[in-house]
């Protein structure tokens, strides 16, 4: 039974802010049983932990480690943990729409619901799929160019910890407070100070900051890596696709993330210090705030897409035995993606009077931006073509996601024509395009590098039967949950409803309920697939190119030839490496000194005085804000004075590590 929300008084003491007992949601069954079952999991966690003594070999190996690859996979590690979490959310949101209906008020009251599709907009797409992409740039970018690892090592694990940062804020919100109840891009005026007024809103700012400020920097790093790092003679048309796309990716992360963080801080400033930006009165514009923050939520999209054009680029070419047809056009392709992305922001908000013109204009970039994204589609399926074609599970993915994004695809072309707009706007077609597009390409983009590159992270393959388990849970599941939307929305629908009287909707909100549970399935099936894997990781052990990936363009070459890696590699061509294995080579065992940073725990460190600030600064706790930023500084400005920090890897210990991971 849905409960009235009686929201504490405000009341503010110099140790605690404005913290009392009143903001610990124990009225609310569903949060303490969340806390309940969340307390027992971390105490296993913790036993699980402490009984095989993990806990050094996970600092010394993982935590405080530089090395991208073990980033890449903490990356990836997070995702899936915040997967969980927002895809709670989701099954709370549909089995209430599927409730309440015809005067019936479901069992989340409005302001729990408003709190929980807020927190699933923002959990998935700041903590689900930007883990996701920058985890697979960072394993495989810098091994597609020879690069022994990124151009800053100490910053990749700083940004590293300072997502996690964000996310644990976010998560905290759950027992401690309340999270925001706007919306996930959090438009004023319903941001502001005078409608929410309390901390959820809070939360939801710094944890963001703090987030961007992770994103920003990795990005920065990722473009100083492919630029400055590349092996000897590879040009910038030698590079494969993928880390074209990670390039053209990061370019967009340093471009955006920026304009996020300051329009954040202007929202920050109205509600602390009463500034009125984004106000009606004193010369402020709310829709100043919906530019800035779609200027930003625009490129973000491509941000999510572009790198997994790369993998199905890669995954194509590997799975059909042929380079990837039209290599330049891709290129091109991606870098117009780039470019268009940044004029078409507009189109999120054709219904607010911008006028005729202004609509004509970005309805036809909107257009215009399909182009690129339709040549991508036909260069993997002309690669297809003729091909040597075989359906290992990358493959389901891959032709998972070139008939589901397509759909999507035509569905916000659809949303490009402001008459149409007009009528769909802000209805539930709108939340089913989206989903189309970002479960049609991300989701499926990631489990696909995931399968494809868990070979070259652990030495062993993912079993097929749970993988193709996940495949269609998550493939049947998207259809059956979010094409009742599409017919929705064009009954007039609108979005964040949490109950309704209009009986007749209600078979296709049970609909989509189902295909939630088996989205789940999917889901569950993911990590038994992990599970089984591990548990048989010596069954399913594989050699240095499990999927005999080899395409027909180097078959019978020239006889074998040997080449001494690394010192005696030089980029040729593209595909070096296949024309390497295809012609054989050999290790050399003339290793040189290099120059490489120790691991550090200073990441972690500032990280985590950034999360006591951020919560500081949500409760108006001054002091421990003020203690906690100096004690930020204070370890940044300590790790720039050590000195002893960097050394020189011998060759007897480059020897030992090959050594190992070829017994391994």
């Amino acid at each position: 039974m849905a409960t009235e929300h009686v929201q504490p008084a405000e009341t503010w003491n110099w140790l605690t802010g404005r913290f009392t007992l009143d903001w610990i949601p124990y009225q609310e069954p569903i949060l303490i049983g969340t806390f309940l079952g969340i307390a027992l999991g971390g105490l296993i966690f913790l036993a699980l932990m402490t009984k095989f003594r993990l806990w050094v070999p996970f600092w010394k190996n993982w935590a405080i480690s530089i090395d991208h690859k073990k980033i890449g996979i903490m990356y990836m590690v997070l995702g899936f943990i915040m997967m969980i979490r927002g895809f709670a959310d989701a099954i709370m949101m549909r089995a209430q729409q599927a409730m309440a209906a015809g005067g019936a008020e479901g069992y989340l009251p409005p302001h729990h619901y408003d709190q929980v599709f807020t927190a699933h907009g923002v959990i998935m797409i700041f903590f689900v799929a930007m883990p996701f992409v920058t985890g697979i740039m960072n394993y495989v970018m810098p091994t597609q160019i020879g690069a022994r690892d990124v151009a800053f090592p100490f910053l990749n694990n700083f940004s590293f910890w300072m997502t996690v940062a964000g996310a644990l804020l976010v998560n905290i919100s759950l027992f401690i407070g309340e999270f925001a109840r706007v919306g996930w891009l959090a438009f004023p005026p319903l941001s502001g100070a005078n409608y929410s007024t309390g901390p959820g809103m809070d939360y939801y700012l710094w944890s963001l900051q703090i987030a961007g400020v992770g994103t920003t920097l990795s990005g920065i790093n990722l473009i100083a890596t492919i630029l400055k790092m590349r092996a000897p003679g590879m040009k910038l048309f030698d590079m494969p696709v993928f880390t074209w796309t990670a390039l053209c990716t990061n370019v967009l992360i340093v471009a955006a993330f920026p304009v996020l963080t300051a329009t954040l801080a202007l929202l920050t400033l109205d509600r602390y210090m009463d500034f009125r930006f984004f106000t009606n009165d004193f010369g402020g514009n709310a829709m100043m705030y919906i530019n800035l923050i779609w200027i930003w939520g625009h490129p973000e999209v491509y941000i999510l897409i572009i790198p997994i054009f790369g993998v199905f680029s890669e995954i194509v070419a590997t799975f059909s035995g042929k380079p990837l047809f039209g290599y330049k056009t891709m290129v091109w392709a991606t870098s117009c993606i780039m470019v268009l992305s940044f004029v078409v922001w507009l189109h999120h908000f054709f219904t607010m009077g911008s006028g005729a013109d202004v609509n004509t204009f970005f309805g036809i970039t909107t257009m215009i931006i399909a182009v690129p994204t339709g040549v991508k589609i036909f260069n993997w399926l002309f690669t297809m073509y003729r091909g040597s074609v075989r359906l290992e599970l990358p493959m389901y993915w891959t032709i998972g996601f070139l008939v589901t994004f397509t759909i999507g695809g035509m569905s916000g072309v659809m949303l490009a024509i402001p008459p149409v707009d007009f009528q769909l706007h802000n209805t539930l077609f709108l939340i089913a395009h989206f989903h189309n597009v970002i479960i049609g390409g991300v989701v499926f983009g990631v489990y696909a590098a995931v399968t494809y590159w868990w070979p070259k992270a652990f030495g062993f393959k993912l079993d097929d039967r749970w993988g193709k388990r996940a495949f269609w849970g998550w493939f049947v599941g998207f259809y059956v949950a979010f094409m009742p939307l599409y017919a929705l929305g064009l009954m007039g629908v609108t979005r964040r409803m949490n109950s309704y009287a209009d009986t007749g909707w209600q078979p296709y909100f049970i609909v989509a309920a189902i295909g939630a549970v088996i989205i789940l399935f999917g889901i569950l099936s993911t990590f038994m697939c992990f599970y089984v894997s591990i548990k048989n990781r010596k069954a399913l052990a594989c050699g240095g190119d499990p999927w005999n990936a080899r395409t027909l363009e180097w078959a019978n070459q020239s006889p074998p030839q040997k080449y001494n890696f690394p010192q005696e590699i030089q980029v040729t061509g593209r595909d070096m490496f296949w024309k390497m294995k295809q012609e054989g080579f050999k290790w050399s065992t003339d290793y040189a000194p290099i120059h490489m940073p120790k691991d550090t725990a200073t990441g972690v460190l500032i990280s985590a005085c950034a999360f006591v600030f951020g919560f500081a600064m949500v409760w108006y706790i001054w002091w421990l804000a003020i203690v906690s930023f100096l004690a930020m500084l204070a370890i940044g400005i300590g790790h720039t004075f050590n000195y002893n920090r960097d050394y020189y890897i011998q060759p007897d210990e480059i020897a030992a590590t090959e050594s190992k991971g070829a017994a391994a």
